[in-house]
């Protein structure tokens, strides 16, 4: 995986013209914004998050599509009890 992931870093830079490091710093800032993303949108479906404070935190756009989201699953684990 080590070497998969070193290919996938330097075809990447090669493909954006820009350093390895960069890429690094790039894939780390994505990926700790989809773990923030996740901490809050947990926090307010446990209860421990006002909405408003999510939306504050990680913007009205990603709440509001995680409440559809939701919803959606909800209705269908309903349908599927009700089957």
């Amino acid at each position: 995986m080590g070497a998969e992931l070193s290919d996938r870093v330097r075809e990447i830079a090669s493909a954006r013209g820009v350093p390895e490091s960069e890429v690094f710093e790039r894939a780390l800032e994505r990926g700790l914004e989809d773990l923030w993303v996740d901490v809050v949108l947990s926090a307010y479906f446990d209860g421990d998050l006002g909405r408003e404070e999510a939306i504050e935190r990680v913007g009205r756009t990603k709440v509001e599509r995680a409440e559809r989201e939701r919803a959606i699953v909800e209705d269908d684990v309903k349908w599927g009890l009700n089957a």
